[in-house]
């Protein structure tokens, strides 16, 4: 019964379809837009990069056929997680820092709940039914990364503080390494929706999960590994220099 029922971003694309099933819904279109308008104006001049990184990974989670193919496959949905978690949100937080001042060790309990919240089997079918609860969880996941990246990556640090951002990022490079591991050993399928999906994309099910859980635990962690390690640096050469 789940598998009859359509999910945000429309029908999972056969091989063939994929690079024609663009999302080009309006509102997220015009949210994107509308952000971008934003960051355009509030970004400081030498914060562009970033602010157009992120416009361009909203694009790529939310526009790009992507979307679709979180469909199909529970693989590309870890992908997509990423992106959001990795990508966007801490361009977002280099471009427009959200709510600085907000504990970083709380902003980042949100979003470890988020994560974890979306992999519950029970969960996952909820939001795979529900185009309102798909971008309820989407909100929970994105908000509360750009909260957290904004506190780690605030300027004007010194050695100490240094440190304990870096353990806060290793803490989410944790969470992320957790979800992976369970879902590369886990022995039997835990998210159906994606098995006629899988199995169109010559994949088994299983192959599948696993799939999405070495994107968690490899591709996921090394750039929030190497973000942590440039903060360890930074409170090497200042604690040095003191």
């Amino acid at each position: 019964m789940t598998q009859a029922l359509m999910p945000y971003c429309g029908p999972a694309p056969a091989p063939d379809q994929l690079w024609s099933s663009w999302n080009l819904d309006p509102w997220v279109l015009i949210g994107i837009a509308a952000l971008a308008l934003v960051l355009a104006r509030k970004a400081v001049p030498d914060r562009r990069g970033p602010a157009a990184l992120a416009v361009g990974a909203l694009v790529v989670a939310f526009v790009s056929p992507l979307c679709a193919l979180t469909v199909a496959l529970f693989s590309a949905r870890a992908a997509h997680h990423l992106v959001l978690i990795t990508l966007a949100a801490p361009a977002l937080a280099a471009a427009l820092p959200l709510l600085p001042r907000l504990p970083a060790g709380l902003s980042l309990a949100v979003v470890s709940a988020a994560m974890i919240a979306w992999h519950l089997p029970g969960v996952y079918d909820a939001i795979w039914a529900s185009d309102t609860l798909y971008w309820v969880m989407q909100a929970a996941m994105l908000l509360p990364a750009w909260a957290f990246w904004s506190a780690v990556l605030a300027p004007g640090f010194g050695a100490e503080e240094a440190m304990r951002r870096a353990v806060l990022i290793g803490g989410l490079a944790g969470i992320m390494g957790f979800l992976g591991a369970i879902l590369t050993f886990a022995p039997d399928i835990l998210y159906f929706p994606h098995v006629g999906g899988a199995m169109a994309w010559g994949m088994s099910p299983l192959a599948d999960q696993q799939l999405a859980g070495l994107i968690m635990w490899v591709p996921g962690f090394v750039p929030v590994a190497a973000i942590a390690g440039r903060m360890v640096w930074h409170a090497w050469r200042r604690g040095f220099a003191a």
